[in-house]
């Protein structure tokens, strides 16, 4: 048990619609889980709440004691300070400047060190995924914001300021309304479930309602999904826009930085799969320059809903191995 209780840690996905919390050996194996609706409408105090109760579900899980843990890794919404564990600015969970790091380790008795949760995602999959193989690497995550992370020369991004990967916040449509003029507003899935909800309620007809058993307030992804895959019309016209608009701006970032690889992930790309790549690759490839650049690779998350926790886990791996050598 001393063995084994030396390599384990805790991996954390905080989304903003769900959290992952897993606990996970030095082989990336998943030993117990928990998952838990981020309820971010409730307010970060109440999310921190459910994010600690489910460390605890998730060692109970794996039949460990919390003790037996040796660090905690966290991918949180936002924007992220990684050096201090600081969420900057998140948003939809009403934290600005949050020690998340400092509250967490208080809270679990264990370091937890803090990343964007993307970013975490895209480590991940660069570890053990869809990743693998190249030092270059972009990754977008589609889900009810949209995000970002690159992986540059080996080594996960951060940039000057640490907020590298947010590119859901550059501007697409520079003279569209507010609200309107960002990749996330035209890309996510938040901004193509309010799209299609708008043409539904100008009289376009559709088969979610049927699909969503006649309640709309909150479609999934898998409606989404099933909406596309059985042909709705109007399903097919705003994926089809979103995937075009989102490809211009990945295929930007692939003229800039001359990128090989990009994997995309998230919920509706888990929900739709190649349908949803594939038009996003031709996306890409039609706008990325100069020519060669359009050989550039586009993928599907392989780690799907686990890229984030596993990600995440690594991290907390990686500190609990330098702390090991600096002891040395």
């Amino acid at each position: 048990m001393a063995k084994r209780a030396s390599q384990l840690v805790i991996g954390i996905d905080l989304g903003g619609t769900n959290m992952q919390i897993g606990v996970v050996d030095a082989q990336s194996r998943v030993l117990g889980r928990a998952k838990k609706k981020t309820r971010a409408s409730e307010g970060g105090d109440r999310v921190l709440e459910r994010l600690v109760d489910g460390v605890h579900e998730a060692c109970a899980s794996a039949g460990v004691s919390i003790r037996e843990l040796k660090a905690v890794g966290i991918g949180a919404p936002g924007a992220i300070d990684s050096r201090t564990g600081t969420v900057l600015e998140a948003p939809n969970l009403r934290w600005r400047n949050y020690p998340l790091s400092k509250v967490l380790t208080r809270k679990l008795g264990h370091h937890a060190v803090v990343d964007n949760d993307v970013r975490a995602a895209i480590y991940g999959e660069w570890k053990l995924g869809a990743g693998k193989g190249v030092d270059d690497l972009l990754g977008c995550w589609i889900g009810t914001g949209l995000g970002g992370g690159f992986i540059l020369g080996g080594r996960l991004y951060h940039g000057f300021f640490n907020t590298a990967g947010e590119i859901g916040h550059m501007t697409l449509y520079p003279g569209a309304q507010p609200a309107g003029m960002s990749i996330e507003d035209v890309c996510s899935r938040t901004a193509i479930v309010n799209r299609l909800l708008r043409l539904m309620a100008t009289n376009h007809a559709s088969i979610i309602p049927e699909l969503a058993d006649g309640d709309v307030s909150d479609i999934k992804a898998r409606i989404v999904a099933q909406a596309y895959q059985r042909g709705d019309k109007i399903t097919k016209r705003v994926i089809q826009s979103a995937a075009e608009a989102l490809g211009v701006g990945l295929a930007n970032l692939v003229t800039a930085l001359s990128l090989p690889r990009i994997v995309v992930g998230g919920g509706l790309t888990e929900a739709m799969g190649e349908s949803l790549v594939s038009l996003i690759r031709d996306s890409v490839r039609a706008h990325a320059l100069p020519e060669v650049t359009k050989k550039v690779e586009v993928v599907a998350t392989k780690l799907e809903a686990d890229a984030g926790l596993l990600g995440a886990a690594l991290l907390a791996q990686e500190y609990v191995q330098k702390k090991v050598t600096r002891g040395r």
